[in-house]
């Protein structure tokens, strides 16, 4: 078995988590930036009441000066409110951020896994094909050498006797010899 269920299930796992953080990360990070966003509105509001307010003074208008006043007042106010969610939402970005960056070196971990089991069961694949070949080779080898054996082996063996044979001779003689004085 090539690579085991366990690894393909434990895999699919930390794909899942690393999805689920980044979901969360991308939920984070769009929220922060519409509360950006709405404090760039509230600066612009800001700056359209001073404009407001310098433009009433040249031509007297009570009425414009006090709108261009109250937009400045409620774009601080907008400010002070936000900046405190502001630098909370990037606490929580940067935390989602790590988080998603956790499961991925998890999953990257559990894909390294994988890629070393399969490189590990690719690698006993070829020894053992490697060891069938050599076994065949030598299987080959042997019948073709039972072949040739007795034209030229046996013929061989035949003209000399073996050892065990010639000393079995050699003892005789000697035993003979003895026997004989």
């Amino acid at each position: 078995m090539a690579v085991s269920r366990t690894l393909k299930r434990l895999l699919r796992v930390r794909e899942l988590e690393e999805e689920q953080r980044r979901l969360v990360l991308e939920s984070a990070s769009s929220d922060l930036r519409r509360l950006e966003n709405t404090l760039a509105v509230a600066q612009e509001r800001g700056r359209q009441g001073s404009r407001l307010v310098t433009s009433s003074a040249g031509s007297g208008e009570l009425s414009d000066r006090l709108a261009g006043m109250e937009e400045v007042k409620t774009s601080e106010r907008f400010s002070k409110a936000l900046t405190p969610r502001i630098q909370h939402q990037e606490a929580v970005v940067t935390e989602c951020r790590e988080e998603f960056m956790e499961k991925r070196i998890e999953r990257r971990q559990a894909e390294t896994l994988i890629e070393e089991s399969q490189a590990q069961h690719d690698l006993e694949a070829g020894r053992r094909s490697q060891q069938a070949m050599d076994d065949w080779y030598s299987n080959k080898l042997y019948r073709e050498g039972s072949r040739q054996e007795p034209s030229s082996a046996r013929a061989a063996a035949e003209d000399r006797p073996a050892w065990h044979a010639s000393q079995f001779f050699l003892d005789d003689f000697e035993n003979s010899s003895i026997k004989e004085k």
